[in-house]
């Protein structure tokens, strides 16, 4: 069973700024973190591979990133920056170094709800999908209908939803959450993460009963044939730490059979991402 963590991030702030790090909140993160800081809970467990995803807009980033997973260790593939509306999107792509297999914006960030649905941003979308690249969404609740929208226009462009699409888990709300997310799902090109869940929830308490019910909803929706894992290492440390996340993993899959496991734990991310253990 090939094992995929297919979400962390890696940042060095003597090179550049975080600036999603915008407040005191993000203290407990405010450092550099490299590869080898990771390894030991890749090693702990039994990771055979990641995807390193970015969390600046920045072409330079994404270089670095590349040039990360060009090296011998575990990253299989980068999911970088790009401008999406830049006319000249594509020959940009084709001067990117290999390793590349999807591109993301912070798409949450934007004041326009409907940025996804912009003309300039469906044509970039539409390149990346002649590309054959994956489109990580960035998006929360308030973007899930432009979303929508988009992934329906781009049939052919493959999709994986980040976080879940960030439930409003402390609040305990769950509507119009998890009908935009089931209605999402009914889109076969569209794969979800089991990531960045905990730092939905109450950061200084959660518990697993208030995650688990939007994690196994995920499953629900998708099936495990279309859900990854993803640790959001180190951004998860704000609530938990690697082993903290990966048993509630665990604890969300544990109703599932050993097949449908192994494609959460790996095989979803290998097939999406077109990856494989190195």
């Amino acid at each position: 069973m090939t094992r995929i963590d297919a979400h962390h991030h890696l940042w060095d702030l003597s090179r550049r700024a975080q600036p999603w790090m915008d407040g005191p909140w993000a203290d407990p993160i405010r450092r550099s973190y490299a590869l080898p800081d990771l390894l030991p809970h890749l090693d702990a467990h039994r990771m055979d591979g990641t995807v390193l995803v970015q969390s600046s807009s920045s072409y330079e980033e994404t270089a670095e990133l590349l040039a990360v997973a060009a090296g011998d260790g575990p990253v299989r593939g980068v999911v970088g920056w790009a401008d999406l509306t830049d006319p000249a999107l594509a020959e940009v792509l084709a001067g990117l170094p290999a390793g590349l297999v999807g591109i993301r914006h912070q798409v949450q960030d934007e004041p326009d709800p409907d940025w996804l649905v912009r003309p300039d941003v469906l044509r970039g979308l539409r390149v990346l999908s002649d590309a054959g690249l994956v489109y990580d969404l960035l998006v929360t609740p308030r973007e899930l209908p432009a979303a929508l929208t988009a992934a329906r226009a781009l049939p052919g462009l493959a999709l994986v939803l980040d976080h879940a699409a960030k439930p409003p888990i402390a609040r305990g709300d769950w509507q119009p959450w998890a009908d935009l997310v089931a209605e999402l799902a009914r889109l076969p090109q569209v794969a979800c993460k089991l990531s960045g869940l905990v730092t939905e929830a109450d950061p200084s308490g959660w518990r697993p009963q208030q995650i688990l019910p939007y994690a196994r909803h995920v499953l629900d929706v998708f099936g495990p044939e279309r859900v990854m894992f993803g640790s959001d290492w180190p951004v998860c440390t704000l609530a938990a730490d690697y082993d903290d996340v990966f048993a509630l993993a665990e604890a969300a899959t544990g109703p599932l059979d050993d097949a449908e496991r192994a494609a959460v734990f790996g095989g979803t991310a290998a097939r999406v991402y077109g990856i494989g253990p190195g």
